[in-house]
């Protein structure tokens, strides 16, 4: 019989069994070891039937166990012990504490999704995981960061296979009495809640969820709740799910929603209030729409809230493809905003103007989510150093007269979570040479360049270790597999083979990620003769493991997995290469150090980062990739092997896959296997070896997320949080009518005449050029502008590349005409063709960057061809 209703009923753990509760639901224990062999040896048959999810566990664990565990004074002492290390961990100090200056006393951090743990299903892939990492490696360094994120009741979805291979999803609901939650409450018990005001005079509400990660609270925003109608309360129901409107209500929840839920937060809590807000994508950009309209209740003007916004936020985008970006019709977020519904202070043209691609080549009807971040936050970012070069180039429109290298769009490149990611067995080696604290330190905080102890590990260490991890893949895979094949209707007698499936000294290929088309999952099948004779070589067989989800409503990307299912269900070869159904943190942590090469061949630059080639390297698993995203910055020889790439002007797509399979097809005949296979004197593979250490040594230390977010408190973090403080309402003010008052005089900004004291076109090396500039100001005064020149080599079209500005000096008043002269020396510091030019950009104090007003004034097309403006 069905129940009609049901509730959770939570255990009453013995007093000496208490602190059991606290660790349950920090989520610490999912990247400590210690907690977590604590909580199964509570009953490791429950530990492993819970899915080791301690919440789960301790709602299982017999009544009689517990009473035995109080009993057992050995347990008791142990639990003490974790249960103290756990409260050091929480109130110590860490690195933040310990740096110099004055840092944020809190950034709040927003993204739709985080993947924490497993047992927190609130991910569907990259961006979740990196946003988990990103809370995990700032609770290890003790930053006050607080998370912002929605509370899906379905997560995102499970996959499962159908018997052709088609892809099937399912949505479990998640209760959040049994997930690792609690709710925040006010003071007096009730619940705490943010409301929205919706077309209609309808509200929006939603409940605040708690999940403890580390030192990090994540809050976690719920709109299924009684007070709402049935379409509200399913406003958080799935990740990306619904249509237009619902995902405009989604964001407007995380954004305005969040920065409500962090206030109240704080108050409850008495947590310092963020003086930096953290955008992760677009999704979240309304933040800073709700951060001007709390300014504009205490009396400030829009113009100065919004630089006082600003000054405080930092965006990240992680798409380098515009499709990849969240965009609403015009109509539709101008009818959610406004008098009749939400930030009735702030006139809907001016919410509009935020996110409208009024630039060319844009939609001028679209409302652009990541436009509205950039244009909100005077610091942004991409997540690698190639991709900081795609950013800048995409959104190059909105700063309209300056080269792409010149938009300010910085890039901090992504990292991974080391002590999530890292297989016990690979910690423990390295404990073995310098201590179990230090080893913790090294994955946590990083800040070495290289792990120089790695090279005192014998081979013969190495090479048993990376046989266990293989050897616990397979088991992994065959229990899947198994598990799939009678999910898909295979009955006992069918699946004999499995037992066969993979074998543990066989080289193994992983391949796990989404499944967009430009990620290419298919393209190990392009010439499928020459895959098969690599897996079935008699001498040096490869095996491969695959896993990955497409989107629902992504029925190319349905296809494309189908496509590969079919082929690894072929008798001939499905003994090795399997498809694994069902992708996510759990089956990850298994695959990534149980391979022995990482594949990544998407089409390049479409990948912005690519984390999971990083987890693999810190378990000492090589990278077979397209360099591309983090890989095209830090590849060498020694840590794997490039896949070349096709991607001239005039190569047609289907061309460039088959000449890039081609290259993956040779690169593993003739270089991958044989160094897999071959022996030298010791009878190990030293080669081999050899490059495993150098991933270890030389790369893991670059990959961690403490290193990268070391970089964000450093470089983003501080400038912001000192922006934020210098911006004072009078500041904000001040800055917002000269703003206004700059961009109506620039029309009447010019550059009128230039001139050198270089007599030929050509001149030595080591000398200086005297340049003279008459500018015309208009309104503006000197203070107002720089004047600069801007001078490097030239290319066959005359464009300057890697230039370099220097400031020319005001020389006395304005002349009859009212221009300014400014006056200069141009060093000549590099040989060839060789050229320059000048020009003025707005100054002030308080901008982040002189690109940041998005103006420019520069010689005209004749006053240039006058100047001679090229030296060669």
């Amino acid at each position: 019989m069905k129940a009609i209703r049901r509730l959770t009923v939570r255990p009453v753990l013995p007093d000496p069994l208490r602190p059991l509760s606290d660790l349950a639901r920090n989520l610490r224990w999912s990247w400590h070891p210690e907690t977590r062999d604590l909580f199964q040896s509570v009953d490791p048959g429950c530990w492993s039937a819970s899915g080791r999810d301690p919440v789960r566990l301790l709602g299982t664990v017999p009544p009689a166990r517990l009473a035995e565990l109080a009993r057992d004074r050995r347990f008791v002492r142990r639990l003490t012990a974790v249960a103290d290390d756990l409260d050091h961990y929480l109130t110590g100090d860490r690195w933040y504490q310990d740096q110099p200056g004055r840092l944020p006393a809190a950034v709040a951090y927003f993204s739709p999704e985080f993947g924490v743990t497993a047992a927190l299903p609130q991910y569907s892939g990259g961006l979740g995981i990196l946003a988990g990492d990103h809370l995990k490696a700032a609770s290890d360094l003790g930053v006050p960061l607080i998370g912002v994120g929605l509370l899906y009741r379905h997560g995102y979805f499970r996959q499962s296979l159908s018997r052709d291979g088609w892809q099937q999803e399912h949505y479990p609901v998640l209760d959040p009495h049994e997930l690792p939650l609690t709710l925040l409450e006010e003071a007096d018990g009730t619940p705490a809640h943010v409301a929205l005001a919706l077309p209609g005079g309808r509200d929006l509400r939603a409940r605040v969820w708690l999940a403890q990660v580390g030192r990090v609270p994540l809050l976690l925003l719920d709109s299924d709740v009684e007070e709402n109608d049935l379409g509200e309360r399913g406003v958080t129901d799935r990740l990306y799910g619904g249509g237009s409107e619902h995902r405009l209500l989604q964001e407007m929840l995380l954004g305005i929603g969040g920065v409500r839920a962090v206030r109240t937060y704080c108050r409850l809590t008495g947590h310092a209030g963020p003086e930096v807000f953290h955008t992760n994508e677009g999704h979240a950009g309304f933040l800073g729409l709700e951060r001007i309209s709390e300014l504009c209740e205490k009396g400030l003007e829009f113009g100065a809230a919004l630089e006082a916004v600003r000054a405080g936020t930092v965006f990240t985008t992680h798409t380098p493809v515009p499709a990849g970006i969240d965009r609403f019709d015009r109509e539709l977020v101008a009818r959610h905003f406004g008098p009749d519904s939400e930030l009735p202070r702030i006139d809907v043209e001016r919410v509009l103007r935020l996110g409208m691609e009024t630039y060319p080549g844009g939609e001028p009807n679209l409302f652009n989510m990541a436009v509205m971040g950039l244009r909100l936050a005077q610091r942004a970012n991409g997540v690698s150093l190639l991709h900081g070069g795609v950013s800048r180039e995409m959104f190059s429109g909105l700063w309209p007269g300056f080269d792409a290298d010149e938009v300010p769009i910085t890039s901090v490149t992504n990292g991974v979570h080391a002590p999530t990611w890292v297989a016990p067995e690979v910690f423990r080696l390295g404990a073995r040479q310098i201590g179990v604290q230090r080893a913790e330190d090294a994955l946590a905080v990083g800040g070495s360049d290289r792990w120089d102890s790695v090279a005192d590990i014998a081979d013969q260490d190495i090479w048993e270790l990376r046989r266990t991890l293989r050897e616990q893949l397979v088991e992994e895979v065959r229990e899947r597999l198994r598990a799939s094949w009678r999910q898909r209707g295979a009955g006992t007698a069918e699946l004999g083979w499995v037992d066969e499936a993979l074998d543990p000294d066989v080289l193994t290929i992983g391949f796990a990620r989404r499944v967009p088309s430009y990620k290419r999952l298919t393209l190990m099948l392009r010439d499928r003769d020459r895959l098969m004779d690599l897996l079935l070589h008699p001498e040096r067989p490869v095996q491969i493991v695959v896993a990955g989800k497409a989107h629902p409503a992504d029925d190319g990307g349905k296809r494309l997995v189908q496509e590969l299912v079919r082929f690894a269900d072929d008798p001939r070869v499905r003994h090795r290469i399997v498809f694994l159904p069902d992708y996510g943190m759990a089956m990850a942590q298994k695959l990534y150090p149980g391979c022995d090469i990482w594949l990544n061949n998407p089409l390049r630059p479409l990948e912005a980062c690519g984390t999971s080639g990083m987890k693999a390297a810190l378990n000492g698993c090589l990278n077979l990739s397209v360099l591309d995203g983090w890989w095209d910055e830090w590849y060498q020889p020694d840590f794997g092997w490039a896949v070349p790439t096709a991607d001239g002007a005039g190569t047609d797509p289907d061309r460039r896959d088959a000449i890039e399979a081609a290259a993956l097809y040779d690169l593993l005949e003739q270089r991958v296997t044989p160094r897999f296979y071959e022996r030298g004197a010791s009878g190990l593979p030293d080669r081999w070896i050899e490059m495993v250490r150098k991933t270890l040594s030389l790369l893991g230390p670059k990959v961690l997320a403490g290193r990268m977010v070391r970089e964000y408190v450093e470089r983003l973090y501080a400038p912001a949080a000192e922006a934020h403080r210098a911006m004072d309402p009078d500041s904000a003010r001040a800055l917002a009518e000269w703003k206004a008052r700059v961009r109506a005089a620039w029309p009447g900004v010019s550059v009128d005449h230039v001139e050198t004291s270089a007599a030929t076109a050509l001149a030595e090396l080591g000398a200086t050029l005297g340049l003279r500039v008459r500018v015309n100001l208009g309104d503006l005064a000197p203070d107002d502008v720089e004047v600069q020149a801007v001078s490097g080599r030239v290319d066959s079209e005359d464009r300057i590349t890697d230039a370099t500005t220097v400031p020319l000096k005001s020389v006395g008043g304005p002349d009859l005409e009212g221009r300014w002269v400014y006056e200069g020396p141009l060093a000549l510091d590099r040989t060839g063709p060789f050229g320059y030019t000048v020009r003025i950009l707005p100054a002030h104090r308080l901008l982040a960057s002189g690109a940041e007003p998005g103006l420019v004034a520069v010689p005209s097309d004749e006053l240039a061809e006058a100047a001679g403006l090229l030296m060669r």
